[in-house]
């Protein structure tokens, strides 16, 4: 096979390419180019020709083995405007010292002493329900998610201004993703009525983040959390503190990343759970053996088995990042496939975690599935919600942690079902994969069974 042609894919219109495929069904798309196409495919946006890649064994050598030959793709580029120079944009050695300043905030011995704060959390929503009542999952698990990170991130009370912050992030991830498919691009400095709602938005979670860095600094206490560990941080030339814009870089990344990603995972996870009454009876069953009717803690993790299956099958069928994007900095092979320098490769986790080689019956949501050891089974890369290699999410161990913590501390107490007449939701691929509107639920209060 010659590595000088091009990946088989969908011929797509003159100019305009494949946009409006992706358009209309983004996650339809990337599946069947992967199912008819074969483990690399091209597709178009205009005249730029992107990769496609689908092959477990040569996502692990994009990420891994061979990542020094790629950087981020022009779409995360397109963030900066909204996050600066943080964590998820910063490339080289920047990126690096930043990674390592951020990390000691994630080891395991750190998150664990999150966990409280996410019970505690978590408890006062389900105080807040009442049996009978239907309400937007979507919504509570949104501010659920945002209290959780600043308290625990950041030492901060946001709940006034979750509401705020869930609308600002809604049309921020619109409007990105609007540019991303758009065959022309205007500057973001000019007035255009997408880019005035974007700068607005913006504008709302700059002005709770800068309220959150200047009260910490008047405090003169640094604090043990990430926003301390970033405060007493020190340049290793000059000695110099970051600045308040080097703060906010940091900060806007992890504070929105930290908790829309875990909230979709959530809101899917009720969703599918109302949808699989026999799942849903095996996970009360699970949290009534373990938990006797009390909170769980994080000592409770190893024992609830069934609900970490819970929570990788949620992140199997709706991946919050359901694709994760390269750029080639050399000429480069893939399967064959010649792919130039400056080539954008994306690989999708939608498309591989519903695919048929490795997963039976791959469209079900099947907790089960995990429980005779098939993550060992599975080739590398064939299940990569976190991403991989150098750059894997940050926060992977506190978003597995959050996510099973707070399932166990509402589904102990409250059984979710879809109320009459209710249209199933479909999955809106922005940024993140957000539901295409509310996800409404009725609420039906348990009485669990101490054993």
């Amino acid at each position: 096979m010659s590595a000088t042609r091009l990946p088989p894919g969908p011929k797509g219109k003159f100019l305009f390419g494949n946009i409006g495929d992706m358009r209309q069904d983004t996650l339809g798309f990337f599946a069947r180019c992967a199912r008819e196409y074969g483990d690399v495919a091209t597709i178009r946006i205009g005249l730029k020709r992107i990769f496609l890649v689908s092959q477990p064994r040569l996502i692990e050598e994009i990420l891994v083995s061979n990542a020094k030959n790629f950087t981020k793709h022009f779409g995360i580029r397109m963030l900066r405007g909204t996050l600066g120079n943080g964590l998820l944009t910063s490339e080289g050695e920047f990126w690096l010292r930043q990674r390592r300043l951020i990390q000691p905030a994630f080891s395991r011995e750190r998150i664990g002493a999150y966990a409280p704060v996410m019970v505690e959390l978590a408890s006062r929503v389900g105080e807040q329900w009442r049996d009978g009542e239907t309400r937007d999952i979507h919504a509570d698990m949104t501010r659920l998610t945002l209290e959780i990170i600043a308290r625990a991130m950041f030492g901060a009370d946001v709940s006034e201004q979750a509401v705020v912050v869930g609308e600002a992030v809604a049309v921020l991830a619109d409007g990105l993703i609007r540019r991303f498919q758009s065959l022309i691009r205007l500057p973001a400095y000019i007035p255009t009525p997408g880019n005035l709602r974007r700068r607005q938005s913006a504008a709302k979670i700059d002005a709770i983040l800068y309220d959150i860095i200047n009260k910490r600094r008047k405090s003169k206490e640094a604090g043990e959390d990430l926003l301390g560990i970033l405060i007493r941080a020190c340049d290793a030339d000059d000695g110099g503190q970051m600045t308040d814009q080097q703060l906010r870089d940091e900060a806007i990344t992890l504070f929105l990343a930290g908790h829309d990603t875990t909230a979709l995972t959530l809101t899917w996870g009720f969703y599918l759970l109302a949808r699989h009454a026999q799942a849903a009876r095996t996970l009360e069953k699970e949290l009534d053996e373990v938990l006797a009717g009390r909170a769980p803690t994080v000592a409770d993790l190893p024992r609830l088995r069934y609900t970490e299956m819970v929570v990788r099958e949620i992140m199997r069928l709706y991946p919050s990042a359901y694709v994760v994007g390269r750029e080639a900095i050399a000429p480069c092979e893939l399967g064959g496939f010649h792919v130039p320098a400056g080539g954008t490769i994306l690989m999708s986790q939608w498309a591989v975690h519903r695919d048929p080689r490795w997963y039976e019956n791959a469209e079900q949501f099947q907790p089960e599935r995990w429980a005779d050891g098939l993550e060992r089974r599975l080739p590398k890369f064939a299940y990569f919600p976190f991403g991989g290699g150098p750059r894997v999410c940050i926060g992977n161990h506190f978003a597995l942690m959050e996510a099973a913590l707070v399932l166990a501390a509402l589904a102990r107490n409250w059984r979710v079902s879809v109320p009459d007449g209710e249209q199933p939701v479909q999955p809106k691929p922005r940024i993140t994969l957000r539901p295409s509107r509310g996800v409404r639920l009725t609420l039906s209060r348990r009485a669990t069974q101490p054993v």
